[in-house]
């Protein structure tokens, strides 16, 4: 290990700048799928389940390998990792593109997320082994930072931008000249990196995370449509033993993918669950939000992409407070605050009807981003702060694991309860003799509707708009109720806790208990090798 903390040079910028292009896509890359949305439905005519899949496959098979793909990039080579998922991001996204039925689209969603759960662990350990002086680490983890809040802000508008002049398709296609541009220039610019004490990969903890996440999924998904069926509950049983299979394992391993006595910590175990929650009705909301937009409103997707530009600057407002409040108000206050606020956003979407002003939504949905972007921020310092700064790789590492995971949960459960009140509501209202597939989905009673007499397409459009909005607004109550219960929580939490609570009067974290030293599986400050190229 050096300790000369030699500044870096302009090749090692120059670096920076090619490993911020994958930050810029991941983030980009979900952004402008949920704007995509309603032109794949269009296009692939999937089913309900099938559109959700789609849409949710991604984060599902990231959560599950985010941690195994750094563990994998400190073993054989974290430049080397990087590469190789690059490679795969881009070349899959042409087959995401071309994909012609609902079948491949989730299977090559699958795959892309192979590569993607490669780019940030490994793009973020390359970045804070390259800048050995610490001001210089801070600029660039604060660039890659920005890289990643900027994809979200970009995404929508550059969804919205080709879906005007091309297919929905084009929106995967612009992976593909940033990632040829990465795997021409990291060679040259990035220096290999691995950790000296790598420890063996624990293939069985990450197969059995994996099965464990996808099987109670596809139960959660597929019990609100077709009840608890032979397939249904084995599928539940197989997550359940996965799962336990995991935390044995996790619990029982010297080099475990996952530290869980972390979690014996309550402040980090609070900020944890709070992350997750938020996560999950923000993605919940968002995967429904654009569809409510461009299919009951009319709004085409650039126009969709516009009006939803409020919604970010809450979030980044939300943020803002946050810093600004820290250290005047407690953790557990601004905590509340936030959650509180997300739930107030949610309460004004559960009034809305097809005939309710669009700034009505968009003014609910900015609340709901401000609370999320207060609670978020306060959240993920808590993380850090409260574990021991040797484990806060780990700490680090379980965060974002549990927030992509709480992103795709969200997608599949208050997507599920929309496409269940969707469903429900059309069997009732829809006309008479409508086709199967408008009763699945909005994009579906669209598409019939083009085809049908005048008065019984306005009939059909009516209810599957009133439909649509009374599935959005229920997904947006179960929402509520979710962030309204944390917040209670956390509130009777401090209140019994004022004596020996963890977090400060003031939003300092206490220390906490020491528990059982366990390696992380990224120890960024172990780097071998230099800033020059090998």
């Amino acid at each position: 290990m050096r300790t000369d903390h030699t500044r870096a040079n302009w090749r090692t910028w120059c670096g920076l700048l090619v490993l911020l292009c994958p930050a810029l896509l991941t983030s980009m890359d979900a952004s402008m799928l949920f704007v995509a949305g309603p032109a794949i439905a269009e296009a692939l005519h999937p089913t309900s389940d099938q559109w959700l899949w789609a849409m949710d496959i991604y984060s599902f098979v990231m959560a599950g390998l985010l941690m195994t793909m750094g563990s994998l990039g400190d073993r054989i080579g974290r430049k080397r990792i990087l590469l190789i998922g690059a490679a795969v991001f881009g070349g899959v996204s042409v087959a995401v593109a071309y994909a012609p039925t609902p079948e491949l689209l989730i299977l090559a969603r699958a795959l892309m997320a192979i590569g993607g759960a490669t780019l940030a662990p490994s793009t973020l350990s390359l970045i804070r082994g390259m800048f050995e002086v610490e001001s210089q680490r801070r600029t660039a983890v604060g660039a890659w930072t920005v890289a990643f809040t900027g994809g979200a802000v970009a995404g929508p508008i550059l969804g919205g931008v080709l879906l005007n002049h091309f297919w929905w398709g084009a929106v995967f296609l612009v992976n593909v000249p940033v990632m040829f541009v990465l795997l021409i220039a990291a060679p040259f610019l990035i220096a290999e990196r691995k950790n000296p004490t790598r420890a063996r990969f624990d293939l069985l903890g990450a197969t059995s995370s994996l099965v464990a996440i996808l099987s109670l999924v596809f139960a959660t998904t597929h019990v609100a449509r077709d009840g608890m069926t032979v397939t249904t509950s084995a599928a539940a049983a197989a997550g359940i033993v996965a799962a336990a299979v995991f935390v044995i394992r996790q619990n029982r391993a010297s080099h475990p993918l996952i530290d869980l006595t972390l979690f014996r910590i309550p402040t980090f175990s609070a900020a944890v669950a709070t992350n997750t929650v938020v996560a999950l009705v923000t993605s919940g909301l968002g995967v429904l939000a654009f569809p409510f937009m461009q299919d009951v409103h009319g709004l085409t997707p650039l126009q969709s992409a516009l009006w939803a530009l409020p919604t970010l600057a809450g979030s980044f407002a939300g943020t803002a407070a946050a810093t600004a409040l820290t250290g005047r108000l407690s953790s557990a206050t601004l905590l509340t605050t936030g959650l509180l606020s997300a739930t107030s956003g949610l309460t004004v979407i559960t009034t809305l009807n097809p005939q309710t002003r669009l700034w009505v939504f968009l003014a609910g949905y900015t609340i709901l981003t401000f609370g999320v972007g207060l609670t978020a921020t306060i959240a993920n310092s808590l993380v850090l702060s409260s574990a021991p700064s040797e484990r806060a790789g780990a700490a680090s590492g379980i965060s974002e694991t549990t927030t992509m995971l709480g992103a795709a949960v969200g997608i599949a459960t208050l997507g599920t309860i929309a496409n269940a009140v969707y469903r429900t509501t059309m069997t009732s209202s829809a006309p008479a003799g409508t086709r199967p597939d408008a009763l699945e989905t909005i994009a579906g009673a669209i598409a019939t509707a083009r085809h049908t007499a005048d008065r019984i397409a306005a009939e059909l459009l009516d209810a599957a708009s009133v439909a649509y909005t009374h599935g959005l607004t229920v997904a947006a109550l179960v929402g509520a109720i979710f962030t309204a219960l944390l917040a209670i929580t956390l509130i009777a939490t401090a209140l019994r806790s004022r004596d020996g609570s963890p977090v400060g009067v003031r939003g300092q974290v206490r220390s906490q208990p020491t528990t059982p030293e366990v390696s992380s599986h990224r120890p960024e400050l172990e780097d071998t090798g230099d800033d020059a190229q090998p």
